[in-house]
């Protein structure tokens, strides 16, 4: 028999997950008649509709992560196209540029369909060049490389912003740890975890002067 005090928290983060979803649900209806409208009004605007799409697909990660809430074993893997994923998994994350310079070199060498949860590999990605917008101050570079090989398909993502310390690069993927005054500690432990669970890992490269390197590996 479950402990009373154990009930009540599993019933709290239930009532607080279904009010969550209710409200996301809210967001994604109006997200998606504001785009039927303009569609209607045949407006045109491209970065409209890529922010509405942004928004739409950010609930969905957000509703991920409150599932995560109520079971330990959410992972939904489906067939999903690489190239296409992790595309689309760069826009969302042109979000957090705000007004930064920075230029994307984006380039998919090729593509296959990949077995994994969409939402956790988006995120984690998203994750990875978020950090990497945050590290630069005002100007500059980021690359997102991928190509299928060897039965992996393998993305690279690099920056030339504030490199991670030598003596701190080891710890990075440790749960709570973080070198930025505002950081959880959780992202990056997030991350490993999330690709480690589905045939997937993630590796910091290097972290220099000139470039900071991450590797996101799945197996097919």
């Amino acid at each position: 028999m479950q402990p009373v005090k154990n009930l009540e928290i599993d019933n709290k983060i239930k009532f607080v997950s279904h009010e969550i979803r209710n409200h996301i649900s809210v967001c994604d209806m109006y997200s998606q008649i504001i785009k039927k409208y303009l569609e209607k009004d045949r407006y045109e605007n491209p970065s409209v509709f890529n922010a509405l799409n942004c928004i739409s697909k950010s609930l969905q990660i957000i509703s991920m992560n409150v599932t995560d809430l109520k079971s330990v074993n959410v992972n939904e893997p489906v067939e999903i196209d690489y190239k296409t994923s992790v595309e689309k998994s760069v826009e969302l994350s042109k979000a957090y540029v705000e007004d930064k310079d920075i230029e994307f070199e984006v380039f998919i060498k090729n593509t296959v369909k990949i077995k994994i949860d969409e939402n956790r590999f988006m995120s984690c990605i998203v994750n990875i060049i978020k950090n990497a917008i945050e590290s630069i101050e005002v100007r500059g570079k980021i690359s997102v490389i991928g190509e299928v090989r060897d039965n992996c398909a393998v993305l690279k993502i690099s920056n030339n912003g504030k490199p991670v310390p030598s003596d701190r690069q080891n710890r990075i993927f440790d749960c709570g740890y973080t070198s930025k005054q505002s950081g959880s500690g959780y992202g990056l432990y997030i991350c490993k975890k999330y690709l480690n669970s589905q045939n997937a890992d993630i590796e910091l490269v290097k972290s220099n002067k000139n470039e900071t390197t991450f590797k996101i590996t799945v197996l097919l």
